[in-house]
């Protein structure tokens, strides 16, 4: 009888793995800037970064980024993790830095972010689910500040707020379709004030964007003030600091802002924190986690959500932007099967050798790669997640186009090996930070809004050209009248294509971005353009990932992956 092939959960429930102190200790954290949850999570005192790292030289910092995501499926997070795991067999020291997964998500389509096979961060269950309760108090803080901003209105409305302009929405981690567009305030004049609202889902609220671009409680609350909420009806921006609302939000992220540490299955630290979607938000984990990994190891390995269009984009142009920030080498994560869904192959033909259609959806694949070395103008290796039915001719059909571009391939086998399986794939990384790197930003911060637009749709997208619908048209006008129109682009926009529509597969040439709409996320500092159908609160699928997931009588957990 073949060997059962186990499950993530199963391969997580069934390591050993070390408690957390133990792995705080061997990374030289002192016992009091560690506060435990349990035995195998614990928070870092970001005080820990001011008081004792600040002068500490930055290690390299590796970026692993992917292809348009497909239903194939890359395994992003899985390399990440088990390129971790690889440099620390290769004797390197090593911390990860990831994103926390979404509620939304783990109970949706895509399931749990914690790794996969035997890359995995543990505890999987804790992580994909409350964890250390980070969301849940970035929510909370984000409802404070909405039930603030109506609490004045109902009290007298001192600001001169025009109800019709209220920009601030409620939210909640959770794909909720029904919440996107609501009426509240009725039941009279006691109840509030009628009018139209609606909820985001929590990592596309500006408070998950303002917690991970915030050095530290000071700047959060500075981030925090300059949220703009409404408009008065001269058209002025009303803040959160008008609204003396900063201090309380800061009060309830005090101790989500603490970096969350735990550990893979081979036991490599890896801090998890924060999690702004990648498609409508920055797509990147706190950058308190990050700095906080290369002061203590020697290499930081850090992920930006979905393909390179989007997470590893908004990786540089904001966060790198914003904090001086500059990756050393950047992994660019693929798999045979997800090339071929790009190329058109049928679901049940992704196992068939066909290098007709790997052709095709190799084009994908070359066009991040170009983003990676020509525009950002940063090292790069493409590492290929081997499945069991990729064939020698199909692997070296994409080294040889790879090797075009300059650009060395690595196959991963973490998924089944573990870091075992990544050796290869840590080497090429290795050589690669030691090459001398000279990142470039595809637009300069000065330029206009419309320009700066333009730069990304048609040097990371390919797009031909921008068309905007009026209201976007008039949102930009008053941005830069307000002053604003200095700030970084924040693109919202579809991840399973390098176009605003998701049905367009491969590396499409001719095509237009449509933005619908303009706003603006003051405090995180940068502009968000909404493109094509993309929305802030996603929907559940119609067989949704929780209708799988069950506890035990033990308080055993199953089907989540």
């Amino acid at each position: 009888m073949p060997e059962k092939i186990l499950s993530d959960i199963e391969i997580a429930q069934q390591t050993k793995i070390e408690a957390i102190n133990n792995i705080a200790q061997k990374m030289g954290i002192p016992d009091q800037y560690v506060e435990n949850y349990g035995k195998y999570k614990a928070k870092i005192d970001y005080r820990y970064l001011q008081n004792e790292l600040k002068d500490k030289e930055d290690s390299k910092l590796i970026l692993v980024t992917a292809i348009t995501p497909t239903p194939a499926g890359e395994g992003k997070t899985t390399t990440t993790i088990g390129l971790g795991d690889a440099l620390a067999k290769l004797g390197k020291n090593v911390i990860i830095a990831l994103r926390e997964p979404s509620l939304g998500p783990v109970f949706g389509v895509k399931g749990g972010a914690a790794g996969g096979g035997y890359a995995q961060v543990v505890p999987m269950e804790d992580i994909n689910l409350h964890f250390t309760g980070d969301f849940h108090a970035i929510g909370a803080a984000n409802n404070l500040l909405a039930a603030m901003l109506d609490n004045h209105i109902h009290q007298g409305n001192e600001l001169k707020i025009d109800t019709r302009r209220v920009v601030w929405r409620r939210c909640v981690d959770m794909n909720d379709r029904q919440l996107r567009n609501i009426v509240d305030g009725l039941g009279g004049r006691t109840e509030g004030v009628t009018r139209e609202d609606g909820f985001d889902i929590t990592v596309a609220s500006e408070i998950m964007a303002v917690f991970c671009l915030s050095n530290d409680i000071i700047e959060l609350k500075e981030k925090l003030s300059k949220i703009i909420v409404a408009y008065t009806r001269e058209g002025n921006p009303v803040t959160a600091g008008q609204l003396k609302a900063e201090g309380a939000m800061a009060a309830l992220l005090k101790d989500a802002l603490k970096p969350n540490l735990v550990q893979t299955l081979e036991g490599t630290p890896a801090f998890i924190h924060g999690g702004p979607f990648a498609n409508i938000a920055h797509g990147c984990n706190s950058v308190i986690a990050t700095r906080m990994a290369c002061k203590i190891a020697d290499y930081a390995v850090t992920e930006a959500g979905f393909g390179a269009d989007l997470g590893a984009e908004k990786f540089i142009d904001i966060k790198c932007r914003k904090t001086g920030l500059r990756p050393d080498a950047v992994v660019i994560v693929a798999s045979v099967r997800a090339l071929k869904h790009n190329g058109g192959a049928a679901k049940a033909e992704l196992g068939v050798e066909n290098l007709e259609v790997l052709k095709k959806g190799i084009s994908n694949l070359l066009k991040h790669v170009e983003n990676i070395t020509q525009v950002f103008k940063l090292p790069s290796v493409v590492a290929i997640n081997r499945f069991p039915t990729d064939t020698e001719a199909e692997l070296n059909l994409i080294k040889e186009r790879c090797n075009e571009l300059g650009v060395n391939v690595a196959l991963s086998e973490v998924w089944a090996k573990g870091g075992a399986g990544g050796i290869e794939l840590a080497e090429e990384v290795l050589r690669l930070t030691d090459k001398e790197s000279n990142m470039e930003f595809p637009y300069d911060a000065d330029m206009s809004i419309k320009e700066k637009i333009a730069a990304i749709s048609k040097k990371i997208y390919g797009a031909e050209s921008v068309d905007y619908s009026k209201k976007a048209d008039k949102e930009i006008q008053n941005l830069e009248k307000l002053g604003l129109g200095n700030l970084p682009i924040c693109m919202a926009k579809t991840q399973y294509s390098f176009t605003d529509d998701p049905k367009v597969l491969g590396r499409p040439t001719g095509f237009k971005i449509t933005i619908r709409d303009i706003t603006i996320s003051a405090g995180a500092g940068f502009i968000v353009a909404l493109t094509g159908e993309i929305m802030k609160m996603p929907g559940l699928p119609k067989v949704p990932a929780a209708e799988k997931i069950d506890v035990d009588i033990d308080g055993k957990i199953k089907g989540l992956f």
